[in-house]
């Protein structure tokens, strides 16, 4: 059964703490990582309907004081920001673990889905509702949205650990383990390249 994380007014004192520097935006662990990897179900991706990124509504707003859900993870994720009268971070720190850039603008950073939208679509939430669809597009309660450099999320595009990784390679272990939480969380599929790369990259953790 799909974990349905429906977006909608949330207090964020119930959200997860923001991390600290250095630190995953969850809880996702290797060890964890690997039980949950071990309870995925193996498929060839699916070829379901024409993929449309607007079937995930996203940025949603209405998380607390109108915020988006992309704004929530700037304030969580950075240091010392500080955001005007409309939520907008005006001033802060952002440390991408992806390529170890530091970042002061939050205009150069993307909120990157761990899972990206449409491996979602291709791993099974082309079968969802809109609603789950949009709870997974808005997931803060799970490893799925992290703060990046726009350049180092364009890179990645809708890639699977198969075929990228971030070029920051002492995030590696984080990344899988949360790649894995967030399809483990979700009850998405895994295709057999993908098992394959996320097991060798625990395997080395």
């Amino acid at each position: 059964m799909v974990a349905l994380q429906q977006a909608g007014v949330v207090d964020l004192g119930d959200l997860p703490a923001g991390p600290s520097p250095g630190a995953t935006p969850s809880d996702a662990s290797e060890g964890r990582a690997q039980e949950q990897l071990e309870e995925l179900r193996i498929e060839d991706e699916a070829e379901p309907a024409e993929y449309d990124r607007a079937l995930f509504p996203h940025w949603d707003h209405g998380v607390e004081d109108n915020c988006t859900s992309r704004q929530v993870v700037l304030e969580r994720d950075g240091e010392d920001v500080e955001v005007d009268d409309d939520c907008q971070p005006v001033s802060g720190r952002w440390d991408s673990r992806y390529d170890d850039e530091v970042l002061t603008d939050a205009q150069e950073i993307d909120i990157d889905h761990m899972v990206p939208l449409k491996e979602g679509w291709r791993s099974g939430a082309h079968a969802w509702t809109t609603e789950e669809r949009r709870g997974f597009a808005n997931d803060l309660d799970s490893s799925q949205l992290w703060a990046v450099s726009a350049s180092s999320n364009r890179s990645k595009g809708d890639s699977d650990p198969s075929d990228w990784m971030p070029p920051s390679e002492k995030v590696h272990c984080d990344y899988v383990a949360s790649w894995i939480e967030v399809k483990h969380t979700w009850d998405l599929t895994v295709d057999p390249d993908e098992e394959q790369a996320l097991r060798e990259v625990l395997e080395a953790c």
